[in-house]
């Protein structure tokens, strides 16, 4: 996952909506990829070593306990689950960390990442990601036409025709407004058994994999190998209001793909 797609395009699913529905989840994966992971190269937030080993560790077994007892119909958690929601978005204030930044936690093949957003971060991120939502379908949509526009063939246009129906407001999709509304706590993940740390670090963060995992864990510089690159990857999306601020806390857990235990 996150790697560049093979071309499939010769291999159309009988469905053409299936195909579009398929296209328009992958490029919602990828904006919220880019927009949590994009701030050290857009907007000079920082990645800062050294966050407490227990610290992350509590923030971990509280996003799993979380993650445990949603539904699997809705990411809005029960009202149950809300004191440890709260906890977790009051954690700047509590413990005197930025917001905006990357707090990292590093051991030697795992890496824990914590980053909180508020107020007028939240509504620049849901910015982003309706922008590279929107920048990626487009893009592809003119791809397939390129590719199988002149096509005389009745599959292809439902599909190039389902692809132009998609519409998708990222903001509607995340729950922002029933958050805002009714005081709702809501927590969405996306998991991937190997992303490319190159990719995340380099492309996205415009960082080098050193900076983001250490010196111990960060593939080599010449000739690395698929298994060199390759890192299981975790991402914990937890938004809610509080006193009034709409927050939001990203926690990610990274290891090394040959030894996790996720």
């Amino acid at each position: 996952m996150f790697d560049e797609p093979e071309d499939q395009s010769a291999d159309l699913p009988r469905d053409p909506a299936t195909r579009a529905r398929e296209k328009s989840d992958e490029f919602r994966m990828h904006a919220e990829l880019a927009a949590v992971f994009e701030a050290p190269r857009k907007f000079d937030a920082r990645i800062i070593p050294g966050l407490d080993f227990d610290l992350a560790r509590e923030i971990q077994r509280t996003m799993a306990r979380l993650e445990k007892s949603k539904t699997p119909e809705s990411p809005i958690l029960a009202a149950t689950s809300a004191a440890d929601a709260a906890t977790l978005l009051d954690m700047p204030a509590a413990k005197d960390l930025s917001t905006s930044d990357y707090h990292i936690h590093r051991r030697p093949g795992e890496v824990m990442i914590v980053r909180w957003l508020a107020g007028d971060d939240v509504e620049t991120f849901y910015t982003r990601l309706q922008a590279h939502f929107d920048a990626a379908l487009e893009g592809f949509r003119d791809d397939e036409r390129s590719a199988h526009g002149w096509k005389q063939d009745p599959g292809v246009a439902a599909y190039l025709k389902a692809l132009d129906a998609i519409e998708l407001k990222t903001a509607e999709r995340y729950l922002r407004e029933p958050i805002r509304a009714h005081n709702l706590f809501v927590l969405s993940t996306q998991t991937a058994d190997e992303i490319n740390i190159n990719y995340l670090a380099q492309d996205i963060m415009g960082r080098s994999a050193e900076e983001l995992v250490g010196p111990a864990s960060a593939p080599p510089a010449d000739a690395a190998t698929e298994q060199d690159l390759a890192w299981f990857f975790k991402l914990f999306s937890l938004r809610g209001v509080r006193e009034g601020v709409e927050q939001m806390c990203f926690f990610v857990f990274l290891q090394k793909s040959d030894d996790n235990p996720w």
